[in-house]
């Protein structure tokens, strides 16, 4: 049986018909329904009843199934030395995002109420917690080298976190503050589960840098590709249109608006960001078009693409690796 968010993501990113990625992922829904069984007959059964809500919710699992395929690339042919981390990284992921909603004060998160929308602020905080605890004692099972990308990792996500909320509807934002926030949140997380994953695979120093790399590039595009569907909307995907406008978050495309409009343009663009509702969005695109800036981020993203392939192409080839290419040029066509 197939579960149906992976039936929705697979279909959205057209690769339905890989077995080697349904394997991946099934391996990873069967090892997450295997941590919640333990725990919810241990001592911690509370915080796990709490916390598998919104963990067995769904969800794409990139992260894990990256890491699999990343172990695979790598060399790695036991998957069983692999999965705790896989594991860890997607628990560490849905923990950032129950606290994410806290801050954003989101009601819905892969379909269902948030924690904090229907128990409270306190059993969020708890509920993300514990599955930060629960994700960093199954990666505390690896040798020394691997816990430590995983703390500075999770310290770089905090950072960028804060500097994101210091940003809040700061119109002076730049774009290397953008990148700053965007490789301590979202681009971090994807280079170090594959670093690591080559890491444990006993890859040489030059293939951990090159999946370390890719990582790094494939994570940039995705938070840039995100940064346009929230301007465009795309609900096959579950993304509204206007979310990070409407919560003040500088995302790139307006970051390049607001440096390249000068005069009037730039002046109505800052009124619009300041004052704005669903009905002006129309004014929102036409200075996006003004400034050229939607061209701007799908060419910074296939630069990134590209580049990610390029450290693909440091591997031989292999099914894993046609896997991960066609995963990377998916990114390029995501209706943006």
């Amino acid at each position: 049986m197939i579960y149906a968010p992976l039936v929705e993501w697979l279909m959205a990113t057209n690769i339905l018909d890989n077995s080697l990625l349904v394997e991946c992922r099934m391996a990873v829904e069967q090892a997450l329904e295997s941590v919640v069984e333990s725990a919810m007959s241990g001592p911690y059964a509370a915080a796990m009843d709490l916390a598998k809500e919104i963990l067995l919710a769904g969800g794409k699992r990139i992260r894990p199934v990256l890491t699999l395929l990343a172990y695979d690339l790598s060399g790695g042919d036991n998957r069983s030395e692999i999965m705790d981390f896989a594991v860890a990284m997607e628990l560490i992921h849905t923990a950032t995002l129950v606290h994410d909603d806290v801050y954003d004060g989101a009601k819905l998160r892969r379909g269902v109420q948030t924690l904090h929308e229907k128990y409270g602020l306190d059993h969020a905080i708890i509920g993300g917690d514990f599955l930060f605890v629960m994700g960093f004692g199954l990666g505390g099972r690896y040798e020394e080298n691997i816990v430590r990308i995983m703390a500075e990792t999770c310290a770089a996500i905090a950072s960028g976190e804060l500097k994101q909320i210091q940003h809040i509807s700061d119109l002076s934002t730049g774009p290397e503050d953008y990148y700053e926030i965007v490789r301590g949140k979202t681009a971090g997380p994807f280079a170090s589960a594959c670093e690591c994953a080559a890491i444990i695979a006993g890859a040489t120093p030059s293939e951990i840098q090159s999946m370390r790399d890719f990582g790094m590039e494939l994570g940039i595009a995705f938070q840039l590709v995100d940064d346009l569907l929230d301007l465009v909307g795309d609900e096959r995907m579950g993304k509204a249109r206007g979310t990070d406008i409407h919560e003040g978050k500088m995302t790139l495309p307006i970051i390049h608006a607001l440096t390249l409009l000068h005069g009037e343009a730039r002046r109505n663009l800052a009124e619009v960001l300041e004052n704005f509702h669903d009905d002006r969005w129309d004014e929102i695109q036409i200075l996006l078009d003004q400034s050229s800036s939607m061209d701007y981020c799908r060419i910074l993203i296939h630069n990134h693409l590209e580049r990610a392939l390029g450290y693909l192409h440091n591997f031989p080839k292999s099914e894993v690796r046609d896997v991960l290419e066609s995963m990377t040029r998916q990114v390029m066509v995501r209706n943006v």
